[in-house]
């Protein structure tokens, strides 16, 4: 947005996506240099399948041989506290469909997910914390 770019999900959204992917891969380098567990927020697998879905390439394809923990948490739509602004323009019908599509195609990429409860963020983030350490 401050160069007046295309590679907007509104605009372009195969070019949004393959931005993402670039982005996504150069987080998942400077992770690999972290000790410990590293949580990426909507990173390589979701700009992967957002293109499957707007020209077709296989996720699978895109995503190499780039795995993450096999359980992913997934975060609903909340009709109550989503806004939409600047950066998000897609309104909560958008949110949902696209929630809806990553609950399905998580698994045929061989995650598990575990939706979070529309709850306060200490304990959601308790149960991702008390999750992976089963």
């Amino acid at each position: 947005m401050q160069h007046d770019g295309a590679a907007l999900p509104w605009i372009d959204p195969a070019k949004f996506a393959r931005r993402a992917i670039t982005m996504a891969l150069a987080d998942i380098e400077v992770a690999s240099a972290r000790d410990g567990r590293v949580f990426f927020d909507r990173g390589l697998v979701d700009a992967a399948l957002a293109l499957e879905r707007v020209v077709g390439e296989p996720a699978l394809t895109t995503i190499g041989g780039h795995r993450f923990h096999h359980r992913v948490f997934l975060t609903p739509p909340w009709p109550e506290i989503y806004v939409t602004d600047a950066e998000r323009q897609h309104g909560l019908a958008a949110a949902v469909a696209e929630y809806e599509h990553l609950l399905v195609a998580y698994p045929r990429l061989g995650y598990e997910t575990i939706v979070l409860p529309k709850v306060d963020v200490a304990t959601r983030a308790n149960l991702v914390l008390k999750t992976l350490v089963l």
